[in-house]
């Protein structure tokens, strides 16, 4: 691994975000209630048994990696396809008479409906432990939010980027994106995020944002067989 960028899940949960991790030097995971991201320290066949050794029922493991990955037999392949990895700044944004608010735990039951409704990647009951989440309120309902997620080295993700389908096209996408760039970049640290590569509207929007993309990363979703 020549960056911690390359291999994201596995820099965070063996630098900043190690208080989170599940496992040890072969395999580690999050918890499952804050996300179903894990990863390995390669891909051996001892450290696969490690990260099966990890999961139970119909637990999933995602991994972000740079090459394809081949499980052995006793998973099974949920998903695999081809995500981008985009780092940058993203240019600060308003929107007239509209205010961002914090959201922690006593939020959580609207944002996994928000999540749930616009399908942005994985949000639990935990989610926002991982770190700062921001909302738009509009008439007393949560409908855009974003937030903090995988913290590798000196990045930080931005991640559950989205809208109410009846509130897109006002900007708050924007908005929260340079409002979370910005309180990272405050840190010290580098904002970074990603987007699966046939998501070609939300990439276009993080380009126009000023982000580029930095390198082409692989997300696979495991799941262990039944015996």
């Amino acid at each position: 691994m020549n960056h911690p960028l390359d291999r994201p899940i596995w820099s965070a949960l063996t630098t900043r975000q190690q208080h989170f991790a599940e496992g040890g030097a072969l395999a580690r995971r999050y918890p499952p209630d804050v996300t179903p991201f894990a990863d390995m320290a390669d891909m051996s066949p001892q450290n696969f048994a490690a990260l099966g050794e990890l999961m139970s029922g119909s637990e999933i493991a995602v991994l972000f990696t740079p090459d394809v990955v081949t499980p052995p037999a006793e998973f099974n392949v949920l998903l695999a396809k081809p995500g981008e990895q985009m780092i940058g700044m993203p240019a600060e944004a308003a929107v007239p008479g509209v205010e961002l608010v914090s959201l922690g735990a006593a939020d959580v039951a609207e944002m996994m409906a928000l999540t749930e409704l616009t399908k942005p990647g994985p949000f639990g009951l935990r989610t926002h432990e991982l770190g700062t989440f921001l909302g738009i309120r509009i008439g007393g309902k949560l409908v855009a939010m974003a937030g903090e997620r995988m913290k590798p080295g000196d990045y930080t993700e931005m991640t559950a980027i989205c809208v109410h389908p009846d509130h897109r096209g006002r900007g708050y996408a924007q908005m929260l994106l340079g409002a979370i760039a910005r309180q990272i970049a405050a840190r010290g640290e580098i904002p970074f995020l990603h987007a699966f590569s046939d998501n070609a509207s939300a990439i276009a929007l993080y380009q126009r944002q000023g982000m580029t993309i930095r390198r082409q990363l692989q997300v696979t979703v495991l799941q262990k067989r039944a015996p």
